[in-house]
């Protein structure tokens, strides 16, 4: 049952998906809270393998679980690879959710998404607004699979009072992004189209969409701070948003990025991309009541995800 506060110190803490963007940025994080850490490669555990998935648990019986591992991608790969995401996603969530119970795990983080929010939810959204309207189409089989991590951590909160929590990050960006042509997010999408316009010396850079929609981005390094903020003070039902509470078009980050990358040409909207979701930006008051707020800014924050995405391209063409 629920401890408040919650005490990391010493616990050993099981960071599903450590080599993600997101993982990757808790592992940073949990470094400084004196936790014995563990992880696994996905070549040693599939986490979609439930025998795998219970036997791991077993053996290694971790006192805490954030589960940040998901498949997961921008408009094009989620609306592509739609069986994928929904079946991948839905076995994570049950495998480890269930394998964190039957253990006997103290605590367990859930990340989400804010795509679980209705297509046309009212902005800023509210956390109370999950299931109240239709979902976006290009991302529902991803939203589905995680409204279902939801629920399961809400269920096994009500049956047998273990201490799952649900968090909902915004639009995360950062070191360990995915920069892949089509299948990326926004932020290293344009990043990485800057850039090569930048040393090809191309005069114009083509944005897809019409860049009117609004977005919200949180610097990966400040949401791994709210989570274990979260962790060691939170433990109820709700879900709580992890964000900014401050959103921009498309067109005026897509400008922002031009700037930290250093390219000088013209940008235009491709018009025949989907744009998504007209607005989205997160209601973060519940988060700021629980003592939480983001310290980077988006112009230092982009800069810093630059400066890794050129790092990590060194790095990988080495």
């Amino acid at each position: 049952m629920a401890k408040i506060p919650f005490d990391l110190k010493g616990k050993s803490v099981f960071v599903a998906g450590h080599r993600g963007m997101v993982g990757a940025a808790l592992v940073r994080r949990l470094a400084r809270e004196g936790v014995e850490l563990l992880t696994v490669a996905h070549r040693e555990l599939d986490l979609r393998d439930q025998a795998g998935v219970s036997g791991w648990f077993a053996a290694k019986r971790p006192q805490v679980v954030f589960l940040a591992a998901a498949k997961v991608g921008g408009i094009v790969a989620n609306n592509t690879l739609r069986a994928e995401f929904i079946y991948d996603n839905l076995l994570i969530a049950a495998n480890v959710i269930h394998a964190a119970h039957v253990s006997g795990a103290e605590k367990l983080m859930f990340l989400g998404s804010s795509c679980i929010y209705p297509k046309l939810a009212p902005q800023p959204l509210r956390e109370d607004s999950m299931l109240t309207g239709a979902l976006e189409p290009t991302n529902e089989p991803y939203a589905i699979a995680k409204i279902a991590g939801i629920k399961m951590v809400e269920a096994y909160r009500s049956q047998y009072g273990s201490d799952f929590i649900n968090v909902m990050p915004t639009n995360l960006y950062g070191p360990g992004d995915n920069y892949h042509p089509e299948y990326s997010h926004v932020t290293p999408a344009l990043i990485r189209r800057f850039h090569e316009a930048k040393i090809s010396d191309v005069s114009e850079v083509v944005v897809w969409g019409t860049g009117t929609p609004r977005r919200e981005f949180l610097y990966v390094d400040d949401m791994a701070d709210a989570c274990v903020h979260l962790m060691k003070t939170y433990s109820n039902q709700d879900m709580v948003n992890i964000g900014t509470g401050e959103d921009i078009t498309i067109a005026e980050f897509a400008r922002l990025v031009a700037k930290a990358v250093g390219y000088t040409g013209a940008i235009s909207f491709d018009h025949s991309r989907p744009d998504g979701t007209p607005r989205k930006l997160l209601d973060v008051s519940r988060l700021a009541k629980l003592g939480w707020q983001a310290r980077t800014s988006l112009e230092e924050g982009v800069g810093l995800a630059y400066r890794a995405y050129l790092s990590e391209s060194k790095q990988a063409a080495e």
